[in-house]
């Protein structure tokens, strides 16, 4: 992260989790974490880094306060629910294709966590 914003941890002040998380939600609201995706892709594609055979699908949840509610009162319709053996989590599940030659990701989805892996397509 420090290299990646050019930052000087001794002089400057990273990001703090609530100015990643407005940026994360500026990017969603505009619908552009896809169109990032494809520019960059579209750019190692350029470079001659190209997905050619296989793809490894994986999938994480990223846990949200079940108290979380929308501005009506109600659970968010962009969350849900699911349950791994004992272990049950709310939140979100980001689904990521990565090519199996180079490890590149190639597509990202953001789902409500309890939709299920196969029903995602990239």
């Amino acid at each position: 992260m420090q290299e990646f914003l050019g930052l000087d941890l001794g002089r400057d002040r990273p990001p703090d989790e609530t100015t990643i998380c407005r940026f994360r939600h500026l990017l969603e609201e505009h619908q552009l974490g896809k169109r990032i995706l494809e520019i960059v892709n579209r750019h190692l594609e350029r470079a001659g880094l190209v997905v050619r055979d296989g793809t490894i699908v994986d999938a994480t949840i990223i846990q949200a306060p079940t108290s979380r509610k929308n501005k009506q009162g109600q659970p968010s319709p962009e969350m849900g629910s699911t349950k791994k053996g004992n272990q049950h989590d709310y939140g979100r599940k980001v689904h990521v294709g990565v090519d199996t030659e180079t490890k590149i990701v190639h597509w990202v989805e953001v789902t409500a966590a309890n939709v299920q892996d196969s029903q995602v397509s990239f």
